[in-house]
C-alpha cells in the first residue's frame, strides 16, 4: 500500500539519489496524519456548532475538578494562551451561557471561571461524541497497533522535550 509520502520519496530518489530521506517517511506521515486528524476533529465540532478552542475550554473546565471551576491564571496555563486571548474567549463563552466568571472569595483580584449547567451538559455530551469520532478515525489500526503507536509517539514526544 503506497501513499503520498512514498511518491515524494520517489521524487527525491530521482532528484538526489544519494539523499537518505528515511526521516521524511516518519515526519511526513506524522505531519499529514496530524492535519487530517485535526480536520476530522474540526469538522466534528463544527457540526455541533463548536470551535476547537471552545471545545478545549469547556473540557479543560469539565475535567478540572468536581465544581468545574478554575482561576483564569490556571486556565491560561492549561490552555497555553495569553491572558488577553483567554479573556476574549471567556467573554464569548459567557455570552453563549456556557461559563460564568466571578471574583474569588477573599481575593478580588482572582477571577474564577465556572461551567454553567448548560456548559457542563454540552461538554459531557461532546466529549463522548469526540472520543467516538477519534475511535472512528483510528479504525484502520487494531487496538494493539493503537497501543504500540501511542507508546512510540510518547517516546518521540519525550525525546523532543514534551514531557
Amino acid at each position: 500500500m503506497r501513499d503520498a509520502v512514498d511518491g515524494i520519496s520517489d521524487q527525491w530518489a530521482r532528484a538526489l539519489p544519494d539523499l537518505d530521506v528515511t526521516p521524511m517517511h516518519v515526519v511526513g506521515r506524522l505531519s499529514r496524519a496530524s492535519r487530517l486528524l485535526e480536520r476530522g476533529i474540526k469538522d466534528h465540532l463544527a457540526a455541533r456548532d463548536l470551535e476547537p478552542w471552545e471545545f478545549d475550554s469547556l473540557l479543560t473546565l469539565l475535567r478540572s475538578n468536581p465544581e468545574h471551576t478554575m482561576c483564569m491564571k490556571d486556565v491560561t496555563a492549561a490552555m497555553l494562551v495569553s491572558p488577553a486571548t483567554l479573556t476574549n474567549r471567556m467573554d464569548r463563552l459567557v455570552e453563549r451561557g456556557l461559563v460564568t466568571r466571578s471574583q474569588a472569595p477573599g481575593n478580588r483580584r482572582m477571577v474564577l471561571v465556572t461551567l454553567t449547567d448548560e456548559g457542563a451538559r454540552l461538554a459531557t455530551e461532546i466529549v463522548y461524541s469526540h472520543v467516538a469520532n477519534e475511535r472512528r478515525m483510528l479504525d484502520a489500526l487494531d487496538p494493539a497497533e493503537q497501543e504500540l503507536l501511542a507508546g512510540l509517539l510518547r517516546k518521540l514526544l519525550h525525546s523532543l522535550g514534551d514531557g
